[in-house]
C-alpha cells in the first residue's frame, strides 16, 4: 500500500524538517567522485569543486574493505573544511547489506548533515530500501538538529531494480534521482560483457543480405538504450532527474561522449565524471548546443504564451515544439547562469 497524499510531505521523526515538495533546481551535469581516503585527492577537492556541478566522496566500490573507515572519516574531514561555492556535496555510501553501511550513516550524517546535499545509494532493488534510508535520515536528522532535508539518489544497478523502477521513484519525497549503473547491472542480467558502460562490438544488428552477394553491413547498437529510457520515463514521471552512470574507459573519450550524449538526447541531466578529463566531456555534453538553444529562443520569442502556431526558418511550431524549446532554453539559463562564457556563446 502507497503512503496517503496528505502523509506524504510529512516529516518521518519528530524534530525533522519537513520534505521538499519540489525538487531544489540545481545545474548537475557532472558528478565527480573522488576517493576520500587518498589525502592527495583530498588536497585537490577545493580546485576541482571550482570545475564541476556536484563533488562526491565515494565510500562504496572502489574503496578497499580494509579503507572503508579511512574513506569516511576522510570525507568528513572534507566536508568540515574544503571551501566548496555552490558545488553540491553528495557521498555515495555503501549497500544496505554490507557490514559498513549503518556506519556510513551515522558518522557521516551526524559529524556533517548540515553540509551535505545527497546520499547516493547502491543497489536499490524497491521502494522498501527507499523507505529505510527515508526514516533513518529523518531519524538523524531531528537527532542532529539538521535544518534541511537530505536528499536520496538511487542507482539502479540489478534487474529487481529495473523492474520496480517506477515504485523506487515514487518512494519519497526525499527523492532527488537515479543513476544507471551499468557494470552490477549487466552482471545481474546475465549479460556477457566485462565493460563498464559503453557499447559492445558485437551486439548489434546486420543487414539483408545484398543480391551483389556482397559483404553485409554491421551497425553496432546501444546495449543501455532500453534501460536509460525506461529511467528517464520513470524519473520525469516522479518529478526527479535521471543520470548516466559510470563510462570506465578512460582512454576512449570519443566512445564516453557518445555514450554521454545517448543518455542527454534520451532526457538524462548529467553523468558520473570518474576521471578528470571526463568533467569537460560531461559540461559540453549536457550543455546544450548553442545552435539549439538560439532556435529555441525564436521558438520562444514567436509564441509567448506557447499557443498557436508559426513558421520559423521554413519549419513549423506549434504548442509541442514550444515545450520542446522551453526545456532547451531553461536548461541554457542555468548554464549561463553559472558560466559567464556559455552566457554570452547562448546570448543570455
Amino acid at each position: 500500500m502507497t503512503k496517503p497524499a496528505r502523509k506524504f510531505l510529512e516529516p518521518l521523526a519528530i524534530g525533522a524538517p519537513t520534505p521538499y515538495r519540489e525538487l531544489p533546481v540545481a545545474l548537475e551535469r557532472m558528478i565527480h567522485f573522488f576517493p576520500p581516503h587518498v589525502e592527495k585527492m583530498r588536497a585537490k577537492v577545493p580546485d576541482m569543486a571550482k570545475q564541476v556541478d556536484v563533488i562526491l566522496g565515494n565510500l562504496e566500490d572502489a574503496i578497499p574493505a580494509e579503507a572503508k573507515e579511512a574513506a569516511r572519516a576522510g570525507f568528513i574531514e572534507v566536508a568540515r573544511t574544503a571551501e566548496l561555492g555552490d558545488t553540491k556535496l553528495w557521498t555515495r555510501v555503501n549497500c544496505l547489506n554490507s557490514p559498513w553501511f549503518l556506519d556510513d550513516m551515522l558518522d557521516v550524517v551526524g559529524a556533517v548533515g548540515e553540509r551535505l546535499d545527497v546520499v547516493m545509494l547502491p543497489k536499490v532493488e524497491g521502494p522498501w530500501d527507499i523507505h529505510y534510508l527515508d526514516q533513518l535520515l529523518a531519524q538523524l536528522e531531528a537527532r542532529h538538529r539538521i535544518s534541511r532535508p537530505i536528499m536520496i539518489h538511487a542507482i539502479l544497478e540489478t534487474a529487481l531494480g529495473v523492474e520496480n523502477i517506477g515504485a523506487i521513484a515514487a518512494a519519497s519525497p526525499r527523492m532527488h534521482g537515479m543513476s544507471l549503473g551499468p557494470a552490477d547491472l549487466a552482471a545481474s542480467r546475465g549479460m556477457k560483457t566485462t565493460r563498464v558502460g559503453g557499447g559492445h562490438p558485437f551486439y548489434g544488428v546486420m543487414e539483408d543480405p545484398r543480391a551483389d552477394q556482397g559483404p553485409r553491413a554491421f551497425y553496432q547498437q546501444d546495449l543501455w538504450h532500453y534501460t536509460v529510457a525506461k529511467m528517464v520515463d520513470a524519473c520525469q514521471a516522479n518529478g526527479i532527474k535521471a543520470f548516466y552512470g559510470p563510462f570506465g574507459d578512460f582512454s576512449d573519450n570519443e566512445a564516453c561522449e557518445a555514450q554521454f550524449r545517448n543518455a542527454f538526447l534520451l532526457g538524462c541531466a548529467g553523468a558520473w565524471s570518474l576521471h578528470p578529463k571526463q568533467i569537460d566531456i560531461a559540461k559540453k555534453v549536457f550543455s546544450p548546443d548553442p545552435d539549439e538553444v538560439i532556435f529555441a529562443l525564436k521558438i520562444l520569442d514567436a509564441m509567448p504564451d506557447g499557443t498557436g502556431a508559426v513558421m520559423i526558418d521554413g519549419k513549423m511550431q506549434d504548442d509541442a515544439t514550444w515545450k520542446q524549446a522551453k526545456v532547451i532554453a531553461d536548461l541554457a539559463r542555468q548554464v549561463a547562469a553559472k558560466d559567464p562564457e556559455m552566457a554570452k556563446v547562448y546570448g543570455l
